[in-house]
C-alpha cells in the first residue's frame, strides 16, 4: 500500500501561532485553504514529500535522516517575503542556509529508496514551473529540491485574482517577524495539496544534539 508522506520542520509554539494569525489577517474576507490550525493543518516547512511504499519504517526514518548531522536546539530562518506562486498559492518564504540544504539532502537520500514512482501524479501545475522545478520533479517527484529548494510556510491557496491582490497588499495587512524559529522535525501524513494533516513521528532538534553528544560505548575486550 502506498502512503503519501512528508518530512518537515515544525515551528516552536510562538511562531506556529504567528503563522496561523498571519494567514487569518492576510486572507481578510477571502478564505485561504487549507486553514492552518494547532490541531489540524500545522504550519510547516517541507523538506521532501511524496508517495512511499509500505516497507518504509516510520519510527526509524527521522533517526536515519539526522544521524550524521550536527543540529542546534533551535533552527532559525530569516523571513524573505510573502509571495505568489502559481497557481493561486501564497508562500511565506524563508532563507535557505547550508544546514537546511544538508537536512533536505539527508531526507532525500533516506527516503528515495522507498519512493513509489508508479504513484507519482502528473500535474497541470508543471506548466508554471521553472526549469529547476521541473528537473526536481523529474528526479525526485517533488518540485522544491536542490537548486529549486524554496523553504516556505504555505499560507494557503485561493483564486489567481485574489492571490495576486492579497500579495500586493500583504505588507499593509500583516506584520511578519524577521526570524522564524523551528524546534523539531516531523514525519507527517499528507492531506490535500500537501497539507500537514497528522504527525506520525517527530524528533526535537535538542534530542538530536543530545544523541550526538552522548559518548559511544567502548568495544568489549
Amino acid at each position: 500500500m502506498t502512503r503519501w508522506l512528508g518530512i518537515a520542520l515544525l515551528p516552536r509554539t510562538e511562531d506556529l501561532l504567528t503563522a496561523i494569525r498571519i494567514q487569518s489577517d492576510l486572507s481578510h474576507e477571502h478564505l485561504l485553504q487549507p486553514a492552518l490550525s494547532c490541531d489540524g493543518c500545522l504550519p510547516h516547512v517541507t523538506l521532501f514529500q511524496g508517495p512511499f511504499v509500505e516497507a518504509l519504517d516510520i519510527k526509524q526514518v527521522l533517526s536515519d535522516i539526522t544521524h550524521s548531522l550536527v543540529l542546534p536546539d533551535l533552527l532559525c530562518l530569516d523571513f524573505q517575503l510573502i509571495e505568489y506562486r502559481p497557481v493561486g498559492w501564497l508562500f511565506l518564504t524563508l532563507s535557505r542556509p547550508a544546514l537546511l540544504e544538508q537536512l533536505q539532502e539527508a531526507a532525500i537520500a533516506t527516503l528515495t529508496p522507498y519512493l513509489d514512482r508508479s504513484a507519482l501524479r502528473s500535474s497541470t501545475d508543471d506548466l508554471h514551473c521553472t526549469e529547476a522545478e521541473r528537473a526536481s520533479s523529474k528526479a525526485h517527484g517533488y518540485r522544491y529540491t536542490g537548486m529549486a529548494f524554496r523553504p516556505h510556510i504555505t499560507l494557503g491557496r485561493t483564486s489567481e485574482e485574489t492571490a495576486l491582490d492579497l500579495v500586493q497588499h500583504a505588507s499593509e495587512r500583516v506584520t511578519t517577524p524577521p526570524t522564524w524559529t523551528f524546534d523539531r522535525l516531523s514525519l507527517y501524513a499528507m492531506g490535500k495539496d500537501g497539507a500537514h494533516s497528522a504527525i506520525l513521528a517527530e524528533i526535537p532538534f535538542a534530542d538530536v544534539r543530545r544523541r550526538a553528544a552522548r559518548p559511544t560505548s567502548a568495544p568489549d575486550g
